[in-house]
């Protein structure tokens, strides 16, 4: 691997819970160690990925450092799609899914060891109605519970904990969804349809135990009822899925058609009601620093 030289570090100020101006110095000392010039860019929610997407054609950085959650991420990676810097994550957001898929831990120690080492994953990421897709889209039930979470002033778990209850009164499930495959055609019905490129959500909970994020494809998951005990099986992330709960359909493009609008979600952001879902593994790759 190519010495460090310029790094880029995007931070995104109002993400999570997470001291900012300590992980930047910790992060300056670091680039000082290695002799390499430091870029610092802070996210303000005003045209941040053309802007981000600029400095990097105007800069030849060796490595782009993000220090928030899914959203910040997604955004720098879509601002890097032409190029083939890696990048290393600093969870520092609300949803830290895809720093879970990978096996970061959450201390900031190894996260800075891992954002300068030289072990890299090129991971897969799927195309959703044009939209770039990082670990798991859904649509249904997980969707309209992010939707009424973003709604209310409680954060973390505990937010998704009070949101669930009038999320299940108030819900219209089951969903029918009529899924389009490459050599066939399935109508079901279920209480959530995910995309999954990976094994969890951001909140850890493991719904596509055999998921691989570099594999060239991903996973349909059909959830077919509200089952109470499957959930908590999920939740405390044991690796066998009951078939009569969730049916899995690896695959490496499908369309889906809902009779009525349906919830959509695609790494933790709520997109809006959908009818028509389009989904295909993307040509583009990230390369992410990992353990």
């Amino acid at each position: 691997m190519e010495e460090i030289k310029k790094v880029l570090l995007i931070v995104n100020p109002i993400s999570g819970d997470r001291n900012k101006e300590n992980i930047i110095e910790r992060v300056a000392v670091e680039v000082k160690k290695i002799n390499a010039e430091l870029k610092t860019y802070r996210t303000t929610g005003e045209n941040d990925q053309e802007k981000i997407q600029k400095l990097v054609e105007e800069s030849n950085f060796d490595r782009v450092l993000i220090v928030g959650g899914d959203g910040t991420i997604k955004q720098v990676a879509e601002g890097l799609k032409e190029t083939e810097i890696p990048i290393a994550i600093i969870s520092a957001g609300s949803a830290n899914g895809l720093a879970l898929n990978l096996g970061i831990p959450n201390n900031l120690k190894e996260q800075i060891k891992i954002a300068f080492g030289h072990n890299m994953t090129q991971m897969d990421t799927l195309d959703v109605n044009g939209e770039l897709c990082l670990h798991i889209g859904d649509l249904g039930l997980n969707a309209e519970l992010i939707k009424n979470y973003h709604n209310s002033n409680i954060r973390g778990k505990v937010g998704y904990l009070l949101q669930s209850v009038p999320t299940l009164w108030e819900s219209k499930y089951p969903f029918e969804f009529e899924i389009k495959l490459e050599d066939r055609s399935l109508t079901k019905k279920g209480i959530l349809l995910a995309f999954a490129n990976a094994k969890k959500y951001g909140t850890g909970a493991n719904v596509n135990p055999k998921g691989k994020i570099n594999d060239g494809v991903f996973e349909i998951l059909l959830f077919k009822n509200f089952d109470i005990l499957e959930i908590l099986k999920t939740l405390r992330n044991e690796t066998d899925v009951n078939s009569e709960f969730v049916e899995i359909i690896p695959v490496k493009e499908v369309q889906v058609f809902c009779k009525k609008p349906v919830a959509f979600q695609i790494d933790g952001e709520y997109i809006g009601e959908k009818e028509e879902i389009s989904v295909k593994i993307s040509p583009k790759k990230l390369l992410i620093m990992t353990l």
